[in-house]
């Protein structure tokens, strides 16, 4: 049995993965200071959760000890969020990667996989993104993972600990009920039967991939000694905004709804999709979830979860 420290385990992805884990018998530990996620979703056997936050050095340490391995998934992730109070941001996903690797190197842990972005690290570049690209984050956001990146790369070249860096796309699935991102929010906007609104002319892209394929990738980063090494995680497909209106209305017959235009928004870029070449090929990482049957899976989740739709009360 391995023990594991997630940081962020209550969230979206972090649930997600706490049940992975468990499921093959693995014990866990999370930090988390519950800003986002609900207690009740860790109600696991095999799960330690320890309150606390990642910009408290003495809470990392104190989560770190005994853990064999990492993942760090706490973050402030909201790209409008970080364009309007960047300080945070920087606190959050700067400071606080910092505070989980000297944990992690003073616990001497064997890994720590580190929760990053494709799309906000690269910038508006010409698509499909891959780890060669030279970074150019236009969004505070994309900037401070970009510095978590540096810090995991900086203490595996000065320290020797074990980093591995996992860029993740447009993440979507259950136990996203609190996102922001796209998917979920239409969704929740779906159940109090709003309009979807499109920020900018809806033909931006992005890299839709559902959480259960995210989940098998860190996996496999885990089981696969790659250290000091980027991974695009990702679908490898682009997507509109509007085809993916188009598609939920698609996939979920008979529910009817309005797509509202606005203005684009400060910090997002206009294309983006990624190469997951590398990952296939030292990973061995291949995402099985086609976007209908994703947002089919998502859909049927927030209907158990929320209950019915407005539409059909």
């Amino acid at each position: 049995m391995t023990t594991y420290l997630v940081t962020g385990g209550c969230g979206f992805i972090g649930i997600n993965l706490v049940r992975a884990l468990t499921q093959r018998g693995e014990f866990v530990r999370i930090l988390d200071n519950l800003s986002t996620g609900k207690k009740d979703d860790a109600k696991l056997p095999g799960i330690d959760l320890q309150i606390g936050d990642i910009r408290d050095l003495g809470a990392v340490t104190k989560a770190c000890e005994g853990v064999d391995k990492v993942v760090h998934l706490a973050a402030h992730t909201r790209v409008v969020d970080s364009v309007e109070n960047p300080q945070v941001n920087f606190e959050i996903n700067a400071i606080g990667t910092v505070n989980v690797l000297r944990a992690c190197r003073s616990a001497s842990v064997k890994k720590m996989i580190f929760a990053s972005t494709g799309g906000a690290i690269l910038g508006e570049q010409e698509p499909p993104v891959h780890e060669g690209m030279v970074p150019r984050p236009v969004s505070p956001y994309g900037a401070s993972k970009l510095a978590g990146e540096a810090y995991c790369s900086a203490f595996h070249g000065s320290y020797g600990l074990n980093t591995v860096m996992l860029r993740f796309s447009n993440v979507y699935g259950p136990y996203s009920y609190h996102k922001g991102s796209v998917v979920a929010q239409f969704f929740r906007d779906l159940m109090q039967k709003k309009p979807l609104v499109v920020y900018g002319d809806g033909l931006q892209t992005r890299d839709f991939l559902y959480v259960d394929d995210l989940v098998e990738a860190i996996l496999l980063a885990d089981s696969i000694d790659t250290p000091g090494e980027a991974f695009q995680i990702a679908s490898g497909r682009e997507t509109s905004i509007r085809g993916l209106c188009e598609t939920i209305r698609k996939v979920i017959p008979g529910l009817k709804f309005d797509v509202r235009y606005e203005l684009a928004r400060k910090g997002e870029i206009q294309r983006n999709y990624a190469s997951i070449e590398k990952a296939r090929r030292m990973l061995g990482y291949t995402p099985k979830t086609k976007l209908d049957d994703g947002l089919k899976s998502t859909w049927q989740w927030f209907l158990s979860f929320l209950g019915e739709p407005l539409h059909n009360r």
